[in-house]
């Protein structure tokens, strides 16, 4: 396998996903003629029909609905490594408590 990705540019990806939804073909068939691979022209086309009916959740989050997320992620961060510590802690003790 080779080490670089191939770039698709946002109007390939639209025609692609277009080429799958207006026609109704299966989307193997369209991957092996365009020469993509199956599950990323999936992807296209559940990204445009996610566009179509609005649903995009990137556009749904709101600034205090990020600002959540981003506060929650943090205190997650924290929470892993208190209890991270708590484990060694627990380890150190034990080794100590069988000398």
């Amino acid at each position: 396998m080779s080490g670089k990705r191939k770039k698709y540019t946002p109007e390939f990806r639209e025609q692609a996903a277009r080429l799958v939804i207006e026609t109704g073909r299966p989307i193997a068939h369209v991957a092996v003629e365009i020469g993509v691979g199956e599950q990323l022209l999936e992807r296209w086309v559940r990204l445009a029909q996610q566009r179509a009916s609005g649903t995009d959740t990137d556009a749904v989050l709101d600034a205090d609905v990020r600002a959540e997320l981003e506060r929650l992620r943090k205190e997650n961060a924290e929470l892993r490594l208190d209890r991270e510590l708590l484990k060694n802690a627990a380890a150190f003790f034990a080794s100590e408590q069988n000398r």
